[in-house]
C-alpha cells in the first residue's frame, strides 16, 4: 500500500479539478470546432481565411506557450480595464485561463475533425431538407449535425484524451489540478517518485474510464445507422 502521507484528499481535490477544466475545456472547444470547421468550408472567401487562418495559427505554436499567453495576456488586459473602470483587482482566474488556452487548442485540432465529417455528407441531404420546406438552420441541427456528430465521435474521442493530459501544463499558472497537487506533495516529503507514480495512476485512471464512455457513446451513435445497413 503506497503512503501517502496524509496528501490523499489533496491528489483527489486535484482530480476533481482536472475533471472540471477537462470538461470545461472540451465545452467551449466543440464551439470553437464547430465555428472553425463551418467557416473553412463555407461559400464565403473571408470566413474560410478565418478559420484557416484559426487553426493555422494555434497549431503552429504550443499548448504550453498558449496557456502562459492566455494567463498572462489576460492577467494584463484585465488590469487594464480594472484601472479604467476603478477595480484594481479585477482579474481573469488560472481557472478560466487554462480553460481558454485549453479550449482554443481542443478547437483548432477539432475544426479538421468536424471539416471532413461535414465534407463527407452528401449533399443531396441537404437538399432534400430544402426540398421539404425546411430553413437552412434547421437542416443543419435536424439533418446535418446528427451525422456529423456520429462521424466526428472517434476522432473528438482522442482529442479529448489528450486534452485530459494537457491539462498538467495549467500547473504553470498555480491552478491546484493533479500535477500541482503532485509536485506540492513531492516537495514537502522529499518523496517525487511516489507521488508522481500517484499522479500517472490517475491520469491511467481518467484515461480507462473515458475510453469506456467513449466505447459506448460511440455504439449508441451508431445504432441507427448500423440497423439501416442491414
Amino acid at each position: 500500500m503506497i503512503d501517502l502521507q496524509g496528501f490523499g484528499p489533496a491528489l483527489l481535490s486535484g482530480t476533481w479539478m482536472t475533471v472540471q477544466l477537462s470538461l470545461a475545456s472540451v465545452a467551449l472547444g466543440l464551439v470553437f470546432g464547430l465555428l472553425g470547421a463551418a467557416g473553412k468550408t463555407s461559400d464565403n472567401a473571408f470566413a474560410r481565411l478565418l478559420g484557416g487562418s484559426y487553426t493555422t495559427i494555434v497549431r503552429g505554436v504550443p499548448e504550453t506557450l498558449w496557456v502562459l499567453m492566455a494567463y498572462f495576456g489576460t492577467v494584463s488586459a484585465m488590469n487594464f480595464i480594472g484601472g479604467l473602470v476603478g477595480h484594481d483587482d479585477f482579474a481573469l482566474s488560472p481557472f478560466a485561463a487554462g480553460v481558454l488556452a485549453l479550449a482554443l487548442c481542443f478547437g483548432a485540432y477539432a475544426t479538421e475533425v468536424f471539416r471532413g465529417a461535414l465534407l463527407s455528407i452528401p449533399k443531396g441531404h441537404r437538399e432534400a431538407g430544402l426540398a421539404v420546406g425546411l430553413s437552412r438552420p434547421r437542416i443543419f441541427w435536424r439533418i446535418i449535425l446528427p451525422q456529423v456528430w456520429r462521424i466526428a465521435l472517434p476522432g473528438l474521442g482522442n482529442l479529448y484524451l489528450i486534452l485530459l493530459k494537457d491539462t498538467a501544463l495549467v500547473s504553470l499558472i498555480t491552478l491546484d489540478e493533479i500535477m500541482r497537487k503532485a509536485q506540492i506533495a513531492s516537495n514537502a516529503t522529499k518523496e517525487p517518485f511516489t507521488f508522481y507514480m500517484s499522479a500517472a495512476f490517475i491520469y491511467l485512471s481518467l484515461t480507462v474510464l473515458v475510453m469506456v464512455a467513449l466505447h459506448f457513446m460511440e455504439k449508441r451513435a451508431a445504432q441507427g445507422f448500423a440497423r439501416n445497413e442491414l
